[in-house]
C-alpha cells in the first residue's frame, strides 16, 4: 500500500457525504495502491452509516475505525497507527477536492527528497468578508477562518508548517518524531487548546531540519463555516493559540529559586501584550485594529496557560522542567 488518506470526522455527516464524493473522484496511477480511513471521533449522528455507504466508492479502499476517546489527536493517531500506506495524508471532513489532489500532494514524498507537503487550501465559494477581517495580506485571518493555505502557484521549500486540513507525510516521521500531541488540538476538553495539533508537528520536523514542502497543485476547497464569522470566535481562537503556543514551548530552569513562569508572565506582558494594545489603540485601519486585538488574546492565552503551569506544579501534575 503506497498511501493512506486519514479523516477524522465529529458530528458532521452531511459535510463528510460531500468529503467522500469528490475523493472517490481521485485520478492516480494504476501502480499507486491507496486507501481512505473514516475515524469517526465518537461522533452521534449518522457518520458511520454514511462511511460505509461509501464503500461501494472506494472498492476495497474505504476502511471505518472508531476512536472512543475525544479529541481530534486521538483519532488522528489511531488512524496512523491503522493506515497500512507508506505515505498519509490528511484531509479534513468539511473540504472537498480536485481530483489530482491526492496524486499531486504525495508524489514528491515517495522518492525521499521531501518528507511531508502541505496542500494550497481555498475559500470553497465567493466570501465578502466584514469590514475588520483581512484574508489576505499582512492582517490576515484567513487561516483562522477556514484554514486557508495559499503560497502561491510556485513549488517551494516550507518555512512554516502546513495546516492539518491538507497535508501529508512519510510514515517514517512519525515512527521518528512520534504522533500527535493529545493535549492539543479540538476537544471537548475546555482544558485543551483547540489550535496547533497539526502545525506543532510540522514544527517539530522543522526544527529537526526536515524538508518539507508547498505543493500548489494540490488544491482542496473549505466552505466558510457557518456562525464562524464573529469577532468573538476569532478572539477565543486566538487566546486558546495562545495557550497552545505556552504548551509547545519547553519550561526554563528557575532564577534564583523563583518559578520560571512568573519571569515569562512578566516577559510576555511586556514583549506582546503591552506593544499589542498600543498598536490596537493607535490603528485607525480596521483591520490592523482587529489584527493587533486578537493579538493581545494571543499574549493573554499565553501569560494565562503559565499561571496554570504554576497551579499543576503545585499540585504535582506537572514536574518543573519539562514540557506542559
Amino acid at each position: 500500500m503506497n498511501i493512506s488518506v486519514i479523516l477524522c470526522t465529529y458530528n458532521r455527516c452531511r459535510s463528510l457525504e460531500q468529503t467522500l464524493t469528490s475523493l472517490s473522484a481521485s485520478a492516480l496511477p494504476d501502480r499507486i495502491g491507496w486507501e481512505v480511513l473514516v475515524v469517526d471521533n465518537n461522533s452521534c449522528d449518522q457518520t458511520r452509516s454514511v462511511a460505509e455507504a461509501f464503500r461501494s466508492g472506494f472498492p476495497g479502499r474505504l476502511r471505518y475505525l472508531f476512536e472512543p476517546r475525544p479529541g481530534k489527536s486521538y483519532a488522528l493517531n489511531t488512524g496512523i497507527r491503522e493506515a497500512r500506506g507508506e505515505v498519509l495524508a490528511f484531509l479534513d471532513d468539511d473540504l472537498t477536492v480536485e481530483t489530482t489532489w491526492l496524486h499531486n500532494l504525495t508524489a514528491n514524498l515517495h522518492h525521499g527528497d521531501w518528507v511531508g507537503a502541505g496542500g494550497k487550501t481555498l475559500l470553497a465559494q465567493s466570501f465578502a468578508p466584514p469590514g475588520w477581517m483581512a484574508l489576505k495580506g499582512p492582517y490576515s485571518l484567513g487561516g483562522v477562518l477556514a484554514a486557508s493555505f495559499d503560497l502561491g502557484d510556485i513549488p517551494q521549500q516550507l518555512t512554516q508548517a502546513p495546516y492539518g486540513a491538507n497535508m501529508a507525510f512519510h510514515r517514517k516521521m512519525f515512527e521518528k518524531y512520534g504522533l500527535f500531541r493529545t493535549d492539543l488540538g479540538p476537544s471537548p476538553d475546555r482544558d485543551t487548546p483547540r489550535p496547533n495539533e497539526d502545525t506543532e508537528f510540522g514544527r517539530r520536523l522543522l526544527a529537526a531540519g526536515e524538508r518539507l514542502r508547498y505543493e500548489p497543485t494540490a488544491i482542496a476547497y473549505h466552505p466558510v463555516p457557518e456562525g464562524r464569522v464573529q469577532k468573538r470566535y476569532f478572539l477565543a481562537w486566538h487566546f486558546d493559540w495562545g495557550r497552545a503556543l505556552v504548551r509547545e514551548w519547553h519550561r526554563g530552569p528557575d532564577v534564583l529559586g523563583i518559578p520560571r513562569p512568573y519571569f515569562n508572565m512578566v516577559s510576555v506582558a511586556a514583549r506582546k501584550m503591552v506593544p499589542d494594545a498600543l498598536r490596537w489603540l493607535f490603528a485607525l485601519n480596521p483591520q490592523r485594529k482587529f489584527y493587533a486585538r486578537c493579538h493581545i488574546y494571543v499574549a493573554a492565552g499565553e501569560m494565562a496557560e503559565f499561571y496554570h503551569l504554576l497551579l499543576r506544579e503545585r499540585r504535582g501534575s506537572v514536574q518543573p522542567g519539562f514540557t506542559a
